[in-house]
């Protein structure tokens, strides 16, 4: 794998979006964009061994995280962090589209500066 830095270009439409999606772009991070009409949802899941942080570009929502679940508020300008094996889905429950981007990476051994 070449280590490479990149720039990649949003799209300006509401149709999911990948950016990065692992190996051989990366070390294993994956990422996308994530676009949420009013009453719409991403659907409960986990990242299992992967950790993740929601950067949220517009709208508001909520997001509901762990077991059981906690409901937290996101909008425009928060992050939010998700830990490993944690089951979580976000719910846009505001009127504008909740837009959002999202990076998961896994959990493994550090390794140390360089």
């Amino acid at each position: 794998m070449e280590n490479k830095a990149m720039v990649l270009d949003l799209a300006r439409n509401d149709e999911y979006q990948p950016l990065l999606t692992g190996q051989p772009q990366t070390r294993g991070m994956r990422s996308g964009r994530v676009f949420l009409k009013a009453g719409q949802e991403c659907g409960l899941h986990s990242t299992k061994a992967h950790e993740e942080i929601l950067v949220f570009l517009g709208g508001q929502g909520t997001a509901r995280v762990g077991d059981p679940a906690e409901s937290l508020s996101v909008r425009q300008g928060k992050i939010l962090y998700i830990p490993p094996h944690t089951p979580h889905n976000i719910v846009n429950s505001g009127t504008e589209p909740l837009v959002y981007i999202y990076c998961v990476a896994p959990v493994g051994p550090w390794e140390k500066n360089e």
